[in-house]
């Protein structure tokens, strides 16, 4: 049995399953309908897109899906039950779980201790690794290739589990340059630094927004996470020094495209979505067919075999 707890397990041959399935979900998925599989979405933090991506696939697939969006509040941990007791229940109404957790390393806790796969749908700072599947399936989608691309992180850094997720996910790859542009109190842990270094892929803290935008294939933003602080002086100070509008766009190249994990605020305005180098719709769609192919590789213990995750736990 396989867990998706972080970004590190994705080997290249399991991407490359995972592509190809969800190529084939956008076609027909009916080959790999499970309607007797029932999937638990147990969210501890507020989601829209993720939860309900999650739950989307499962349906698209013939499944069940059984649900608690505010686990912290209307759950036994309420009362005081622990993560991992929880889970022990859960893993015996359902097939797999998707759990997001406000705590760094929660999925990985639940993993220990459950009987059926777990996949972490974000985990408080931490990661967000079926987020980084899609994310750069959406890249590979409009590029063909991942080596040898630019992309430019922009945004919350520090906090920020889909970069940090996608930067694991690129230390597969070679000839990729990643450029980190961030108000100095979100700027990327020295972890995702040692950690690129250490697979040889070079990376650059940028301050000139507008340099990184002509020099990125592909530019990467994301919100500052007002959640992650506790000083709202400091998170006022982060805000809106970086923002794609119209007086940006002339800077970007031709073949260029811009990311977003959703939600946004101002950082991406309106007035572009229009511009089809915007892919930040696409990408959450994509969601859907990607987290299809994840589901159905963790039911379907043949497909285990033939491509197996770097780490079990």
């Amino acid at each position: 049995m396989h867990h998706i707890v972080e970004s590190q397990q994705f080997t290249l041959a399991f991407l490359n399953q995972i592509y190809r399935l969800a190529d084939e979900m956008q076609l027909d998925p009916r080959p790999y309908f499970m309607p007797n599989k029932i999937m638990a979405t147990v969210f501890f933090e507020p989601s829209t897109r993720t939860r309900l991506s999650f739950e989307s696939a499962m349906h698209r697939l013939g499944g069940n899906v059984i649900s608690t969006e505010k686990a912290a509040e209307f759950s036994s941990h309420s009362k005081g039950e622990s993560l991992e007791d929880s889970i022990r229940v859960l893993s015996g109404y359902a097939d797999v779980i998707a759990l997001r957790h406000f705590e760094i390393g929660s999925a990985k806790r639940a993993a220990k201790v459950s009987q059926v796969p777990v996949i972490n749908a974000g985990d408080g700072a931490g990661q967000h690794p079926t987020q980084s599947l899609l994310d750069l399936y959406t890249i590979q989608a409009n590029f063909g290739k991942i080596d040898g691309l630019t992309i430019a992180l922009v945004g919350d850094l520090l906090y920020g589990r889909t970069v940090r997720s996608l930067c694991y996910l690129l230390g597969r790859f070679y000839q990729v340059k990643l450029l980190f542009v961030s108000p100095s109190i979100c700027r990327m842990g020295q972890d995702i630094k040692d950690f690129l270094t250490g697979h040889n892929l070079p990376w650059e803290e940028v301050e000139d927004f507008n340099a990184a935008l002509r020099a990125a294939d592909c530019v990467y933003m994301t919100r500052i996470q007002k959640e992650r602080f506790l000083d709202m002086d400091l998170y006022n100070n982060a805000l809106n020094q970086y923002r794609i509008d119209k007086t940006k766009t002339p800077l970007l190249k031709e073949q260029a495209i811009v990311m977003h994990p959703l939600p946004r605020l101002d950082e991406i305005n309106k007035e572009v979505d229009s511009d089809p180098r915007m892919k930040y719709f696409q990408q959450a769609a994509n969601g859907v067919w990607v987290r299809m192919a994840l589901i159905t590789s963790l039911l379907h213990p043949q497909l285990q075999k033939e491509t197996p995750l770097e780490q079990k736990f």
